[in-house]
């Protein structure tokens, strides 16, 4: 008896460890492609407000889309810093 009032309430937290471990890492796994992303979805990325996701949708818009990851730096005010803290995460399609 007194294994089980100790055992059931352990597993129930690995349950919970394990169940929350998941939603994070496949949130963790989310592709944005800025060729065909709207502005709101842009805004999932680090660094990357409503001004600037507007930006990036404007700059796609006057310019065509872009080749590579790497062509967001050429949106103004979109640094080296903001694309490697979304490098993993940006993708063109």
């Amino acid at each position: 008896m007194k294994l089980s009032r100790i055992l059931v309430p352990v597993l129930v937290a690995v349950l919970m460890i394990v169940v929350s471990g998941i939603s994070v890492y496949a949130g963790d796994a989310a592709k944005i492609n800025i060729n065909t992303a709207s502005a709101e979805e842009l805004t999932q990325l680090q660094g990357i407000g409503p001004k600037y996701a507007a930006e990036i949708v404007a700059y796609r818009t006057a310019k065509g889309p872009f080749a590579a990851p790497e062509d967001i730096m050429k949106v103004p005010g979109i640094g080296k810093k903001t694309f490697e803290k979304n490098k993993d995460l940006i993708v063109v399609e």
